[in-house]
């Protein structure tokens, strides 16, 4: 049984999902939560296997609820559930934990397969959200891209992927991103260390970031 934990401060809405959600089996919803704040507290309480969460809310936003979600509880799995399809939001939440990001026009059956999928471990980023982040992560200078490719040879994809890694993507966050296979991204990732002359994420991390 998948425990489910929804935030959202709109109480008919959360109410609406909580009816979808409990019409599979293998989900319950344990608790709602209707501010960024009471959300971090409930889900310290009722360690919830997944929350759905909005990003605008009373007291503390849903960014920076699953931040504080996430340190305390990292094995959490939170999908950001919202209006909103700002690519701001998007690389905030990305990147402060959310397993992934759906709008609040998703489907019944969308919604519950999303949550089985981020109970299982898989990055949830739908084709229009997986191309925002894509858009957002390549609006980067043309300096940064000319630096990294003049030191270390990289091509353009590889630019691509190693301003994502400095970002804090993982390697399935990047393969949905640009549309690459778990493998391909990985094999991507290792030809960047070999550029680098690296043999770890951190350092990798530490060479482009002096760079750019």
């Amino acid at each position: 049984m998948i425990k489910v934990m929804l935030a959202d401060d709109q109480k008919i809405l959360s109410e609406g999902i909580k009816s979808v959600l409990e019409t599979c089996p293998d989900i319950t919803v344990c608790g709602i939560a209707y501010d960024g704040l009471q959300a971090v507290e409930m889900a310290k309480k009722l360690q919830p296997d997944v929350i759905l969460m909005d990003v605008r809310m009373p007291e503390m936003n849903g960014v920076a609820a699953t931040k504080r979600i996430k340190e305390s509880c990292p094995d959490i799995k939170i999908i950001i559930l919202t209006t909103f399809d700002d690519s701001d939001y998007i690389l905030s939440g990305i990147n402060n934990g959310a397993s992934g990001y759906l709008l609040k026009d998703i489907g019944s059956a969308a919604l519950i397969d999303a949550i089985k999928n981020a109970y299982a471990g898989d990055t949830i980023l739908p084709s229009k959200i997986a191309k925002k982040i894509a858009d957002a992560a390549m609006l980067v200078s043309s300096d940064k891209q000319i630096k990294l490719k003049k030191a270390y040879g990289l091509s353009d994809r590889e630019v691509d992927i190693a301003l994502m890694l400095a970002d804090g993507f993982t390697n399935r966050q990047i393969a949905s991103a640009i549309k690459l296979s778990d493998g391909t991204a990985r094999n991507y990732i290792s030809s960047i260390y070999l550029k680098l002359g690296v043999d770890s994420r951190m350092s990798a991390i530490n060479k482009i970031k002096e760079i750019t």
